[in-house]
């Protein structure tokens, strides 16, 4: 018994180039924008605390195709997703010369107009492209992958290239300024007050390695890890959340009022569990349990990437199941179906240690496990499961870029 099939970056493209062929005959898209994914190791609900995360880019991800328009093909933007998972309208078109504001439906074109939005306000107004964009991606959507990040970047990558001939390296930014903004298009446009962490991973990752991140100032730590004898074995319980949905926002807010209770501006700056504690009676039994997490899991994630850069993947599965547990206990996001997924992995010879990633209340574990032992985690967890799961192996990928595009057989 295996992991899925991944969809590599060529398929993904052939989908997007077919279905660009067929709804725009006798034309060719110019420009391929590709962000990949990421799964969080630990460091969870960390990142809008200033605190550290420690992700690595995936192999699945975003891509978009398109091409600037002249005067003679339209004046407007156009995008369309081919992602059968998305139930309002698949396209949609954005007149630049109008302010462009958050978009009532389909939601999903937040992630894209948000970007194109914070993009703009760089290019002068007689200076702004029409243009058309197929999207198309492999990240199961809502399954704590970062769909929406990957969606985001890839967006960023593509308008650089749209306006690359027009401006040179002009509007080229960082890749931590790249992340920055699609970060602000969430917040923004999709109303989710995340932090930076998804769309650092999708523009920052390094194949072989994941990535130590610094919320409080930006900075990053390559960590190598590519060992053959170890995998990432990611679990979907395909029970989805909604990230704009109130417990997100509920449970920023708790964060940053135990920060403010306790005399700082976030949990970063508190020192040690010591503090909290001398500070308990000063606030609410939620707030204390949603700082409890975070400052323990700053702890743990920093801690982490000394284990996995030394190898000691005992103690890095040691603290999976630690963060786990605190997610269930005290940031209260995790669920029944999560909580079976990270149990039954557990029971197997060979893993490491599990833990729930991304925002919680469904969608995926995390596992590290022995390569040997993939094929029993998976059996185990398939068989003892209550819901239908879906797996995934991961090795650390690289990030975001600009990708050539297959020329048709007709030209």
């Amino acid at each position: 018994m295996s992991a899925e099939k991944l969809t590599t970056v060529e398929e993904l493209q052939a989908k997007l180039l077919d279905a660009y062929r067929k709804e725009f005959s006798n034309d060719e898209p110019t420009i391929c924008a590709f962000a990949p994914g990421r799964v969080n190791l630990i460091g969870e609900h960390s990142d809008y605390n200033d605190c550290f995360v420690f992700p690595m880019a995936t192999p699945i991800g975003t891509m978009i195709i398109g091409k600037g328009l002249d005067e003679t093909e339209g004046e407007k933007c156009y995008f369309r997703t081919l992602s059968e998972d998305i139930k309002e309208s698949k396209s949609f078109e954005i007149d630049q010369k109008e302010k462009i504001t958050p978009l009532e439906s389909p939601k999903w074109g937040n992630y894209v107009v948000g970007v194109l939005a914070l993009f703009l306000e760089r290019i002068k107004p007689n200076k702004k492209r029409p243009f058309r964009a197929l999207i198309a991606t492999s990240v199961p959507i809502g399954g704590g992958l970062s769909s929406s990040a990957s969606i985001e970047v890839s967006m960023g990558i593509f308008l650089e290239l749209l306006y690359k001939d027009q401006y040179a390296n002009d509007l080229q930014l960082s890749k931590v300024e790249m992340a920055l903004l699609c970060c602000k298009a969430e917040q923004d446009f999709a109303n989710v007050p995340c932090g930076v962490m998804d769309q650092y991973t999708s523009c920052m990752g390094k194949a072989g390695h994941a990535i130590l991140v610094d919320c409080h100032d930006n900075t990053s730590k390559l960590i190598k890890f590519d060992d053959k004898d170890t995998c990432i074995l990611v679990t979907n319980s395909n029970v989805k959340h909604e990230l704009s949905s109130g417990t997100f926002a509920e449970n920023v807010q708790h964060c940053q009022d135990a920060a403010k209770l306790l005399g700082h501006k976030t949990l970063r700056d508190v020192s040690t569990m010591e503090e909290l504690e001398e500070g308990r009676n000063k606030m609410p039994a939620a707030t204390y349990r949603r700082a409890h997490h975070v400052i323990s899991e700053r702890i743990r994630t920093e801690a982490g990437a000394k284990f996995l850069e030394n190898g000691d993947y005992d103690e890095f599965g040691r603290i999976m199941y630690e963060s786990h547990e605190s997610l269930r206990k005290y940031f209260e996001v995790s669920c029944e179906e999560l909580d079976q997924l990270v149990e039954l992995a557990r029971g197997v010879d060979g893993v490491y240690g599990s833990r729930m990633t991304g925002a919680g209340n469904g969608g995926c574990t995390v596992t590290l496990v022995k390569k040997d032992s993939l094929k029993k985690c998976i059996e185990t967890i398939k068989n003892g499961y209550k819901g239908k799961a879906s797996f995934y192996e991961f090795e650390p990928c690289d990030g975001a870029r600009p990708m050539d595009l297959k020329k048709s057989n007709n030209n």
